[in-house]
């Protein structure tokens, strides 16, 4: 016969699996989501489905996961419906914490936190989220795959000139990555140069005019996508673009999405994206 402790633990043993696969997770902020898809686990709902779609782009959310409205102002009552079994959020959500508690726990995360090194803190994040959700394995192989790409990349590149990395936010006005932004990290991860070096916000960019990108006539220019409706015929309208050096020169290259604020998915995206664009490239 078992004695007691051994029972207690078959018991335990044999319940968290069950527990595991009934598991549904929910988030509002989109570089959870995407680790969660990255790590298999199951995630049940989260928010502007179309804008993840537009602005992260992969990996791609599953037909069945749930819709939940804006990212800030969720549909509680449509969640209540069939409750999460964590919802996870970043502190720029925190004032909705008190409403989804109600609902189910809730735990923040925050990799871009201001003085940390981005690299280092979205791997933080892979970690937790693959302990919470008893996929450890998968988060472990998420790492170490972005570690593996990383080094083959950086073997890869051309040699290239300092890059721009701007996304629009209208026809005058880029957000210009530099420190402690995703995609910083990613350049130093495959060994090319930032050529932006001005001070950043908490998210690692700065909002800049046009006209700031004159300063650094030879850099490469790289826009990533999306770009705001009307932006593009208002450029091709626009002689202070026109005549910016990396435009005037074809210095200049256009990415698909890759999530900005996001972790390792993102950062793979951006990598692959970036060096495949240097590598087709004409030569100068």
């Amino acid at each position: 016969m078992l004695s007691f402790v051994a029972r207690c633990c078959l018991s335990a043993a044999c319940l968290l699996p069950l527990s595991n696969a009934h598991a549904q997770w929910a988030t509002i902020n989109w570089t959870i989501a995407e680790t969660l898809l990255a790590i298999d686990a199951p995630l049940s709902g989260t928010a502007q489905k179309n804008g993840y779609h537009e602005w992260v782009g992969e990996p791609r959310i599953p037909d069945g996961v749930v819709d939940l409205g804006l990212r800030s102002q969720p549909n509680l009552e449509l969640m209540a419906q069939s409750p999460p079994t964590q919802t996870f959020i970043s502190p720029m959500f925190a004032g909705l914490t008190e409403r989804l508690e109600r609902i189910a726990p809730v735990t923040s995360f925050s990799p871009y936190s201001p003085g940390t090194n981005t690299w280092q803190e979205i791997q933080t994040l892979t970690r937790q989220l693959g302990e919470l959700t008893g996929h450890r394995l998968q988060a472990a192989q998420l790492i170490s795959e972005t570690h593996t790409l990383m080094n083959t990349l950086r073997q890869q590149h051309p040699d290239a000139p300092p890059l721009l990395m701007v996304q629009f936010m209208d026809a005058r006005h880029v957000r210009v990555f530099g420190d402690n932004s995703l995609y910083n990290a990613v350049l130093e991860q495959i060994n090319l140069t930032n050529a932006w070096d001005r001070p950043t916000n908490a998210w690692g960019f700065s909002l800049s005019a046009i006209e700031a990108l004159y300063d650094y006539p030879e850099a490469t220019l790289v826009i990533v996508d999306p770009v705001p409706t009307g932006v593009e015929d208002a450029l091709a309208k626009s002689g202070l673009w026109q005549h910016l050096p990396s435009v005037k020169n074809a210095n200049l290259l256009r990415l698909p999405p890759a999530w900005s604020f996001g972790a390792l998915p993102s950062g793979q995206r951006f990598a692959r994206e970036l060096v495949a664009a240097l590598a087709s490239q004409p030569r100068r």
